[in-house]
């Protein structure tokens, strides 16, 4: 049976449609409605049936990439798009399709995907963080999804940032509550926010990666900071995990520095008893890119 993704993230939702072999069928985006829960609902079953009248007369199943978790009854929490909090969006996505649905936490459907057949393939440990609107994270072991009992496993954008640095790493407000979250320095708003902060310049996180690469001086400071905070909340990670790939997927993943400019930092801070070994964790971006998470929704019925 021909397998059909859907990630909703803040500003998009995409769906594809997947052969059992993994051949990508069909693929559509639509702007995600802003703030607009009912919109959203209806956004998500116009998605369902653009893919019916892509393939007519084909059996499929649906699975459902979200930017939280569902809790015991149903209901959506920890959403950074905060419009779906305490809302029973599986429920009402099936009522509305007449199908049943399988909902997971996005960065979950990361993990899955490419501890399944994408960068992290075979690996026995996975932790796939995604860096984008937000920061969230899923874990992958021996190719299932670690959920735990209250949904929270790869919780990870919602700890304090570790190692602060008085004076350097400010304490922004998050929309969960707390202050100085991972995820207000390490997403793409935290990492315009910060460049705000320092400089006073108001520019979005693309301008600053392209002024950084032009010599401009304190765009390529905020990318400096940006992966030092990366590598000590990834270390943190290490710590505690221990995972064999670190995925990065999101739209700051397609930054190239990280890749070696992280794991050059993170030994700092990394536990190693004093021994000075190398460490084997590898940190890789997703193999299939924008497309992980919606290809890990696919693959929530397997």
């Amino acid at each position: 049976m021909n397998a059909l993704g859907l990630d909703l993230g803040g500003t998009k939702i995409e769906a594809a449609l997947f052969a059992p072999d993994g051949r990508e069928l069909w693929r559509r985006r639509w702007p995600t409605p802003a703030s607009d829960y009912a919109a959203t609902v209806a956004a998500l079953a116009t998605a369902i049936e653009a893919a019916r009248r892509a393939a007519p007369g084909e059996a499929y199943t649906v699975g459902l990439g979200t930017p939280g978790t569902a809790t015991a009854a149903g209901l959506m929490k920890n959403c950074n798009s905060t419009c779906l909090n305490g809302m029973p969006l599986q429920r009402d996505v099936q009522a509305a399709i007449g199908q049943p649905v399988r909902l997971a936490n996005d960065a979950n459907c990361l993990a899955l995907s490419e501890a399944t057949d994408g960068a992290a393939a075979g690996a026995p440990v996975v932790f796939a963080a995604i860096l984008g609107t937000g920061v969230g994270a899923g874990i992958a072991v021996h190719g299932r999804v670690l959920t735990g009992p209250n949904g929270l496993a790869g919780e990870w954008g919602h700890n304090p940032l570790p190692w602060g640095q008085p004076g350097e790493d400010p304490a922004f407000d998050c929309y969960c509550g707390q202050r100085g979250c991972v995820e207000t320095l390490v997403s793409g708003v935290g990492l315009a926010r910060d460049h705000r902060h320092v400089t006073g310049q108001a520019l979005t996180g693309e301008e600053i990666v392209q002024r950084a690469a032009g010599g401009d001086a304190p765009c390529a400071a905020t990318l400096e900071r940006h992966a030092q905070r990366l590598a000590r909340a990834l270390a943190a990670v290490i710590n505690l995990l221990d995972p064999d790939v670190i995925v990065l997927g999101g739209g700051l993943s397609r930054l190239a520095h990280l890749y070696e400019r992280v794991p050059a930092l993170w030994g700092r801070w990394v536990f190693s008893g004093g021994r000075g070994e190398a460490l084997r964790t590898r940190l890789v971006p997703a193999r299939h890119g924008d497309a992980s998470g919606v290809r890990g929704a696919a693959w929530l019925w397997r």
